[in-house]
């Protein structure tokens, strides 16, 4: 019974870590229907640029701050020298991001080298919370918490806010919004960078329990992806609700199936794909 319930924790704590990555994505392909291939990159320089803050001796929390600060800056002037030259060129979009990942993760390996680096846990959270006989580390339990934080702040920006109300409005209708005054181009940058900010913090955020090392990109990408689609482009209920079910099945898959780890892990994406190209709770993108 306690593997059943440990594997099921370390899926919700991976879910989380899945939710904290796809929401930006999310976010970024929902409104401007960019594919960008450069998030798993984010996500790693985030990793790298948090552990360089450690190194210099500051704390964890610095460490979060400075990793968003940092991916949130670098999307920004992408989105604004690179992304918006090649408004409506979906193919050159994926290109540039493609060639963006590439570099950014040749950048990180001649940075840091390729060896693979832990992250130190912050203060307070080291140990481990026992429930009669089982045994669960606290930190991946702080991890689902602030997923969780995450996802309801998001909801309150997006679905109670100024802000998201014109995020909503150009989502429905970019030339509409543009005709009642909404500087699209502005909310276009705001967004990608929320969405760099959470990939750049979510790095961080994983370091102590994936580590940080030449490949993280590629790994949490792909997982990334099927996120979104399973959930649905542009809804952030969805990537939760995605996040989860991929969390469990690679928790369970991994330690059940590990042969068939990744073929019970895309198939829901395909059957998706398939059944309900739109996702789970996502609308048909125009």
């Amino acid at each position: 019974m306690n593997f059943w319930i440990i594997q099921g924790l370390n899926g919700l704590a991976f879910g989380s870590l899945l939710f904290i990555l796809a929401a930006g994505f999310s976010l970024i392909f929902g409104l401007m229907r960019v594919a960008n291939l450069a998030h798993g990159a984010y996500f790693m320089l985030g990793a790298y640029v948090g552990l360089a803050t450690l190194d210099a001796g500051f704390s964890f929390w610095l460490a979060v701050l400075a990793g968003a600060a940092v991916v949130g800056v670098l999307g920004g002037v992408i989105e604004r020298l690179i992304l918006r030259r090649l408004s409506g060129k979906s193919l050159a979009q994926v290109l540039v991001t493609l060639g963006l990942a590439f570099m950014i993760a040749d950048g990180c390996l001649w940075l840091w080298s390729g060896d693979p680096r832990p992250v130190p846990m912050p203060p307070g959270f080291e140990g481990v919370v026992r429930v009669g006989s089982v045994i669960f580390p606290k930190y991946r339990l702080f991890v689902v918490a602030v997923a969780v934080a995450l996802a309801v702040a998001l909801w309150l920006l997006l679905e109670r806010s100024r802000l998201g109300a014109m995020i909503r409005a150009g989502v429905d209708d970019m030339d509409m919004a543009r005709a009642m005054g909404i500087r699209t181009s502005l909310l276009f940058t705001t967004v990608f960078c929320l969405g760099s900010v959470l990939a750049g913090a979510g790095g961080v955020l994983a370091g102590p329990i994936l580590s940080v090392y030449p490949g993280l990109d590629s790994d949490m990408l792909p997982l990334a992806l099927v996120v979104v689609i399973l959930g649905g482009a542009g809804s952030l209920t969805g990537a939760f609700i995605g996040a989860l079910i991929i969390g469990f099945i690679y928790s369970y898959g991994q330690a059940l199936l590990p042969d068939l780890a990744y073929v019970i892990l895309f198939l829901p994406m395909v059957l998706v794909l398939t059944l309900r190209p739109s996702g789970l709770l996502g609308r048909r993108l125009a």
